[in-house]
């Protein structure tokens, strides 16, 4: 993989931040795309433009509103309230088949590009049951990927069996632990770094990183 690139799905958020770190230690040539899917906060993409412009990534923006037509939402409207799912089911957050979408395409721009690796920050540890964050799900459409194609596409999960804590720790072990926590946006409010504090993203990121910081400072394994 060192004489190779790789493409990284990128949102600018925490996830997305450390595999990106991740790909730049692991990969020769490193290039990130990020979707406009008319998300409720533009200062995501800002975010993801100056976190690519400073780790000096060449930097693509993909025109994807179609999917905000499609599957309204609380990450594409104002007027629809960010909440979790009840007896067991999907929260107000989930956009159906954007995982999909998404890395279609980016498998299209990673012909176009030489990339034979993609990477992606999915993760069935800590997630809200989003199928397609599935390990199953990545594995299945890396295939349908090669085959549409007939190239050899390797999707990379570097976060698939991690939980937020250990997405902390490698950060850290990545020397990008304070990069990540203040430049990346994460929160469904709209606040970079350690966010809003309310939202079900910054609890989730918030109580991973105590956890890493507490293992780190006690020795204890996470």
């Amino acid at each position: 993989m060192k004489d190779e690139k790789a493409l990284v799905v990128f949102s600018g958020g925490q996830d997305s931040t450390t595999c990106l770190f991740w790909a730049l230690k692991n990969f020769k040539a490193v290039e990130v795309v990020t979707f406009d899917y008319g998300q409720r906060h533009a200062l995501e993409i800002e975010c993801a433009k100056k976190i690519a412009e400073e780790q000096n990534v060449r930097h693509h923006i993909l025109n994807m509103e179609l999917l905000n037509q499609l599957a309204p939402n609380a990450l594409t409207r104002d007027d629809i309230p960010v909440e979790e799912g009840e007896k067991g089911g999907l929260p107000s957050t989930f956009v159906p088949g954007r995982n999909l979408l998404f890395l279609s395409f980016a498998g299209v721009l990673a012909s176009q590009i030489g990339a034979k690796h993609i990477v992606t920050g999915v993760c069935e540890t800590d997630f809200s049951g989003y199928p397609d964050c599935r390990d199953i799900f990545i594995k299945s459409l890396n295939v349908t990927l090669n085959l549409s194609m007939d190239s050899p596409f390797v999707i990379h999960t570097p976060l698939m069996w991690i939980d937020k804590a250990e997405t902390w720790a490698l950060a850290d072990e990545l020397g990008a632990f304070e990069y990540v926590r203040e430049k990346t946006l994460t929160c469904y409010n709209g606040i970079i770094a350690d966010g809003c504090g309310d939202c079900p993203a910054c609890k989730l990121r918030l109580q991973g990183m105590e956890t890493y910081l507490y293992s780190k400072e006690t020795g204890e394994v996470l």
